[in-house]
């Protein structure tokens, strides 16, 4: 996740299948710019409402994330800010961003050749996402994960941030929110990640909601991300 906020990345397996490059289509259907953002294939790229980008991401890749930027400002350089999703202040990102941001999380062709892809509010929500397999859900026994609902108009109090709405962990910064230290490998839901949980149910609200959030295709499953569905 952001630097904010715990890291947690997709399990890494030994076994890697050979196999074409996906292709992500990354469409915005918000009404306003967006600044999209993948790593570690993509880097960058401004969306207006409408808009479509097409990546190629290599097979193998592992903790791969395609998320939206908002309220940019960059000059022509590629250089600037964004109030949320922030990649280290340029267009083209080469690490995570910054919290509050809604996450398509991906590792491609691991466990049995098998790509494994779900949707975090662990870094918090800006904007509304889907994350679909491009051709159908055959093979893909449960489809893909959706969190279509408006998370920043309910978000609490005390996770409200420009643009978006905080987690847990990002705010409090505690073992029992993050799952780190003493909360490591005893950590559970709480009633701040059953909000998020509620909200985006096939979404990851805590680092340990994995029965609930993983998604699985065939190895070579194309897909799209769409931004405010």
């Amino acid at each position: 996740m952001a630097s904010s906020s715990v890291l947690r990345v997709l399990p890494v397996f030994l076994l890697v299948a050979a196999t074409h490059a996906a292709q992500f289509t990354i469409t915005n259907m918000c009404q306003f710019t967006v600044w999209a953002a993948a790593v570690p294939s993509g880097g960058g790229q401004q969306l207006d409402p409408g808009q479509d980008w097409q990546i190629d991401v290599p097979a193998g890749t592992t903790g791969g994330r395609v998320w939206a930027r908002t309220g940019c400002r960059f000059d022509g350089a590629g250089n600037g800010w964004c109030e949320t999703g922030d990649c280290g202040g340029v267009l083209q990102c080469t690490q995570y961003g910054q919290a509050p941001n809604t996450l398509a999380e991906f590792g491609l062709n691991q466990y049995e050749g098998q790509d494994f892809i779900d949707i975090s509010v662990i870094d918090g929500f800006n904007v509304p996402l889907d994350f679909l397999p491009a051709d159908g859900t055959s093979g893909c026994p449960k489809g893909g994960p959706r969190c279509d609902a408006d998370m920043t108009a309910q978000c609490p109090a005390e996770f409200q941030a420009p643009g978006g709405c905080n987690n847990a962990c990002t705010v409090f910064k505690e073992d029992q929110y993050c799952c780190t230290g003493s909360a490591a490998n005893s950590c559970g839901p709480t009633d701040y990640s059953r909000f998020f949980k509620g909200q985006c149910p096939d979404a990851y609200s805590y680092p340990k909601d994995d029965a609930t959030s993983i998604y699985t295709c065939p190895g070579g499953t194309n897909y799209q991300v769409i931004f405010c569905p």
